[in-house]
């Protein structure tokens, strides 16, 4: 039986498990965050992000438990100027695989989004069978990666809002437009 490098069988527990992830699996991993995607064609270059998985894995019952570390580099685009910037990770791995059937059910009411989540349900993931899928784990561990507004420096100066230049590179002489709101006082004419 063939299987990808993500798929483990449970009867081949323990095991140490090490490999480099494709830039291709990263970018497909990343499609759609909206700092990935301002890339445009830079995002699907295999240069733009690299991985790297080292775990051990063992079983107690049908609970299998992963330890280990994760580590890559990822090109989003600045939150503020737009630039393409490179963020560096290394962080440790501690994940715990559930036959689907011993998950917890969800117990609190969705939030608006229609996801309801404890603390307690970030590191379990699901599989069925006699075979664990780290696919899903990597995928979470590379968005999870990515700040929520990536900055390539503390003091990114941004794009101008009206002309689009970047103010890190350059200046420009258009002026603060005013408060829409304020408009109808400027019409105002006091007595002297």
């Amino acid at each position: 039986m063939s299987q990808s490098p993500y798929q483990i069988l449970v009867r081949d527990l323990p095991l140490s498990r090490e490999f480099d992830v494709p830039a291709s699996f990263i970018a497909e991993a990343m499609r759609g965050l909206p700092v990935r995607e301002a890339l445009g064609g830079t995002a699907d270059d295999a240069s733009s992000c690299a991985g790297h998985l080292q775990l051990d894995l063992y079983a107690e019952g049908v609970h299998v438990f992963a330890n280990g570390r994760i580590s890559g580099v990822v090109m989003v685009a600045c939150s503020r100027c737009i630039e393409p910037m490179r963020i560096s990770f290394d962080e440790p791995l501690r994940v715990t695989f559930l036959p689907s059937a011993e998950l917890p059910a969800d117990e609190d009411e969705p939030d608006e989004d229609g996801v309801a989540i404890t603390e307690d349900d970030l590191d379990l993931f699901a599989y069925d069978g006699e075979v664990i899928d780290l696919e899903p784990l990597l995928r979470e561990q590379f968005v999870l990666a990515v700040p929520y507004a990536p900055l390539c420096a503390e003091d990114c100066r941004g794009l101008c809002p009206q002309c689009g230049i970047n103010r890190n590179q350059g200046t420009c002489t258009c002026e603060a437009p005013g408060d829409p709101r304020l408009a109808a006082l400027k019409a105002l004419k006091f007595p002297s």
